[in-house]
C-alpha cells in the first residue's frame, strides 16, 4: 500500500487500532467479569479491554484530523459491527461438523448476542462518539493548545457516561430484562470503572501526542492541528 504522505498513514494507523478495537470490544462483551479496588468491586464486561484503545484513538484523531475525521471514522466502524454481526448470525445457524472443537451451543452461547443489545451497542458506540467530539472541542476551543488532559480526559469522562446507560437501556431496561434498579446500579458501576480507566489513561495521551509529533516533525504536526482547528471553525 503506498500513502502519499505521513499524514496519510498516520491517519490509517490511528483508523486500524480504532476499528479492530472497537470490532472485538463488541464481539467479546457478552463475557461478564468482577474486579475489586480497595473495598469496592466493579461488575462490568470483558468488552472494557480494548476499549482504551478506542477512547486514545478517538482522541488523537480528534487533535490531528478534527470533527469530520472522528465521525467520518465513527460512521464506518458501527457499519463494520453490524457487518460482523451479521456474519455471526450467518455462522450461529450454519451447524458445526461432527469433529468440530467448538460446537453450535458453545459457538451460540459466546456470539448469539439479542437484537436488543445490537441495537443498543451500535447506537450507544455512535451517540457517545459524536458526543466526545463536541466535548473535546467546545474544551479545546475555550482553552486553546493549553489543558490537553482536560479535552482527553473530560470528553471520554462525559461521553462514556451516556454510553453506559444507553447500551442498559436499549438492551436490558426496554426488554424488560432488568429492573429499574438494577439498571440504575449496574450502569453507574460500568461507568465508575470507565472514568477511572479513563482517568488512569490520561498520561497515554501525552505518550500518543509526542509520537506523532516525533513521527510528522514539529512544523507538520502544527500545521495539521491547525488545520484541524480551522476546519472546525469553518465547520467542514
Amino acid at each position: 500500500m503506498i500513502f502519499k504522505s505521513k499524514r496519510e498513514m498516520l491517519y490509517v494507523v490511528l483508523a486500524m487500532f480504532f476499528v479492530a478495537n472497537a470490532i472485538v470490544a463488541e464481539m467479546i462483551g457478552g463475557k461478564l467479569i468482577e474486579i475489586h479496588l480497595f473495598s469496592f468491586s466493579f461488575k462490568m464486561s470483558i468488552g472494557i479491554i480494548p476499549w482504551p484503545v478506542v477512547f486514545l484513538s478517538t482522541d488523537l484523531i480528534n487533535e490531528y484530523f478534527g470533527t469530520s475525521g472522528v465521525r467520518r471514522l465513527s460512521i464506518i466502524t458501527a457499519c463494520l459491527i453490524a457487518y460482523s454481526f451479521v456474519l455471526l448470525y450467518a455462522g450461529i445457524n450454519v451447524h458445526a461438523a461432527g469433529f468440530s472443537p467448538v460446537k453450535d451451543d458453545a459457538f451460540a452461547n459466546v456470539f448469539g448476542q439479542s437484537l436488543w443489545i445490537i441495537v443498543g451497542s451500535i447506537t450507544a458506540f455512535l451517540f457517545s462518539q459524536m458526543v466526545d467530539v463536541f466535548v473535546f472541542w467546545f474544551f479545546k476551543n475555550k482553552t486553546g493548545e493549553k489543558f490537553l488532559w482536560l479535552r482527553a480526559t473530560g470528553s471520554t469522562v462525559i461521553s462514556q457516561l451516556i454510553d453506559s446507560f444507553i447500551v442498559l437501556g436499549i438492551g436490558f431496561l426496554l426488554p424488560g430484562k432488568i429492573s429499574l434498579s438494577d439498571f440504575l446500579n449496574v450502569g453507574f458501576t460500568n461507568y465508575s470503572g470507565k472514568m477511572i480507566i479513563a482517568i488512569v489513561l490520561t498520561p497515554a495521551i501525552y505518550v500518543g501526542h509526542f509520537l506523532i509529533d516525533k513521527y510528522l516533525g514539529e512544523k507538520e504536526s502544527h500545521q495539521l492541528i491547525t488545520q484541524a482547528e480551522e476546519n472546525e471553525k469553518a465547520g467542514t
